[in-house]
């Protein structure tokens, strides 16, 4: 069988052990140290933020996020639905209960329209969320202005999902930057990586100094060990932190090679009708995290599943977009907003789409490899090489 081509692999920049040798070398192999101090200020300026709190992982990170927002029972937290259920499980942690937005498909990020009628339902039954979280699904920004202006409206604060689009901008201005707070993650198969971990920014510095005492088990000012409130174990190790440090070096880089995949699919495949790939809103730079398309299921009688299938008997990794949150078991019976009375764009997008291999470490061979494979399951009869 051919070496396996994965959705979204690790890519190492070589600079990694040398700041890891470091850490060994300075003996920083407990949790925290120099590299988790550098990592934290270089992606503060790189976010153009005024801090940064290098976490565990961006759940982690969300999660502090809501605690610092003091979210707790009785509480609702509004959420993009099409997204990775790390986004909402972190409401659970906190005994708020999650309320599901539907998207838009100028961007298939959270509907303002549909935010709008969420929070205006909100207000008649005088409960407000105590926040919102929009996500940045797979490298494209939400429609920021006009979530922004709703939400200030309304008063309720934003969290910026960006686990999926560091990297990206939205009119000139870094993904995460927008909201009272911003996340990012370092998951193996992000655009970068410190193999697990994640990122809290905001411009709240005495905040952040906050989510910091949380996440090292909230210990008191004490020479004995003191604790008067709940703490968790959340900061990530300085180990892994050099890791991030090489990682973002070439942060962009790695979005001008995602970018590239992402312009060969379009170029080989995206004259076939019925095949449309998720848009660039006017405005923003995406990092393109993972390239996604549609099906028109009325143009095209293959579908994403036959595709995926196809693709994996040739060792390719492919699949579905995220099956949206207020279909899952977990959050069966919570609230759900549509972005219109006849249609629900979040679930059309799942039965529609379908995620390729989009690693910035993909050979050309190997995406020919996919491209032509697709192809076939199209019965179009040309191949690249």
């Amino acid at each position: 069988m051919t070496e396996r081509i994965f959705l979204s692999s690790p890519h190492m920049s070589g600079n990694e052990k040398s700041y890891i040798d470091y850490a060994f070398d300075s003996n920083w192999i407990a949790p925290l140290g120099p590299n988790v101090d550098g990592f934290e200020k270089e992606i503060a300026e790189y976010a153009q933020v005024e801090d940064a709190a290098a976490t565990s992982s961006g759940t982690a990170a969300i999660h502090l996020a809501l605690e610092l927002l003091e979210v707790g029972k009785e509480d609702t937290v509004f959420c993009s639905t099409l997204t990775f259920i790390a986004s909402a499980n972190p409401i659970l942690y906190t005994g708020a209960t999650p309320v599901f937005i539907d998207s838009e498909e100028s961007t298939w990020n959270m509907s303002p329209v549909a935010l709008e009628k969420a929070l205006k339902d909100a207000e008649q039954k005088g409960k407000l969320p105590k926040a919102v979280i929009i996500v940045h699904l797979y490298g494209q920004s939400a429609m920021l202005d006009e979530l922004m202006a709703v939400c200030e409206r309304y008063g309720v604060p934003i969290v910026e999902d960006a686990a999926e689009s560091l990297g990206s901008y939205y009119k000139g201005q870094p993904s995460g930057s927008f909201g009272k707070f911003g996340i990012f993650s370092f998951n193996g198969n992000k655009i970068i990586t410190t193999s697990g971990g994640g990122m809290l920014i905001s411009n709240d510095v005495q905040a952040l100094k906050r989510a910091r005492f949380l996440a090292t088990q909230a210990r008191d000012q004490a020479v004995h060990y003191q604790h008067s409130v709940v703490g968790y174990n959340y900061r990530l190790s300085n180990i892994l932190a050099g890791v991030g440090r090489a990682q973002l070096e070439v942060l962009d880089e790695r979005v001008l090679a995602r970018r590239a995949v992402f312009n060969r699919y379009v170029e080989t495949l995206g004259g076939i009708d019925g095949l449309d790939f998720m848009p660039e809103l006017e405005g923003t730079y995406g990092n393109r995290w993972l390239t996604t398309l549609t099906l028109d299921p009325e143009k095209i009688s293959v579908t994403p599943g036959e595709i995926i299938e196809a693709l994996a008997e040739e060792n390719i990794e492919a699949r579905p977009v995220w099956k949206p949150l207020h279909l899952q078991p977990l959050f069966e019976g919570n609230d759900f907003y549509a972005h219109s009375d006849y249609e629900i764009v979040s679930e059309k997008l799942f039965k529609r789409g379908l995620c390729l291999p989009s690693g910035s470490n993909m050979t050309e061979d190997q995406q020919s490899q996919v491209i032509n494979k697709i192809k076939l399951c199209l019965n179009i009869t040309t191949v690249i090489k």
